[in-house]
């Protein structure tokens, strides 16, 4: 519960973390940053990183001059690719007998949703899972332990890499500092949140229909 309550005050507060490590840190905060998006796709044990929000944040404070947004988006999306890559090849390694029921990591009900975001998506699940919390991070894992072909898993990684990262940060960058942005900003961080997860929910509300259609 205390980690639960400390990564929603992360989320919530998000610019004011940023703008602390900023002031303590200086250009550190590339690297920080960095390490931030990496981990979240690259380690199938850190799914609950905030990326949208950060990704928003972070292009709010490129627009005041805190960061500058170009090298940012290369250095961030460098940081998406290698992550995914490197959680494919895990995935490769490990394989599906990992996930089982009482694991909270691999825990057999988030294997499922992204297979099915698989089934549904083919491919292109790599492309909109980016922007989903939690299947952002088990999707390349569950493709690399399906054998996905490594050229085309490459392809999507890239373009769904690109798409995330610089959609959010331009995001920040152009509507972050709009003063109705600013007077609701903990509002305007969790509807983020609840958009990137409306997909999870739209589908949970397709399958709930269908199972009571079979009844």
């Amino acid at each position: 519960m205390e980690l639960l309550e400390i990564i929603l005050d992360f989320i919530i507060h998000i610019d004011k973390y940023l703008i602390w490590i900023i002031d303590e840190y200086g250009i550190w905060i590339y690297l920080i940053l960095f390490l931030i998006i990496f981990v979240e796709t690259g380690l199938v044990v850190m799914p609950f990183l905030p990326g949208d929000s950060l990704l928003f944040t972070a292009g709010m404070l490129c627009a005041t001059g805190s960061m500058n947004v170009v090298y940012l988006a290369i250095l961030l999306f460098v940081a998406a690719v290698l992550g995914d890559n490197v959680n494919y090849r895990i995935g490769h390694y490990l394989g599906l007998k990992v996930f089982n029921k009482e694991s909270r990591i691999f825990n057999e009900k988030h294997l499922i949703k992204t297979r099915a975001f698989f089934d549904k998506y083919g491919g292109s699940t790599l492309i909109i899972a980016r922007f989903v919390p939690f299947i952002r991070t088990y999707a390349p894992f569950v493709a690399g332990a399906s054998s996905m072909d490594k050229k085309r898993f490459m392809l999507y990684n890239l373009a769904g890499g690109a798409l995330w990262i610089v959609s959010l940060l331009l995001l920040g960058y152009f509507f972050g500092n709009l003063p109705i942005v600013q007077e609701n900003y903990s509002i305007v961080l969790l509807l983020i949140c609840v958009i990137s997860m409306a997909p999870l929910f739209i589908k949970f509300i397709t399958n709930l229909f269908k199972k009571k259609q079979e009844q």
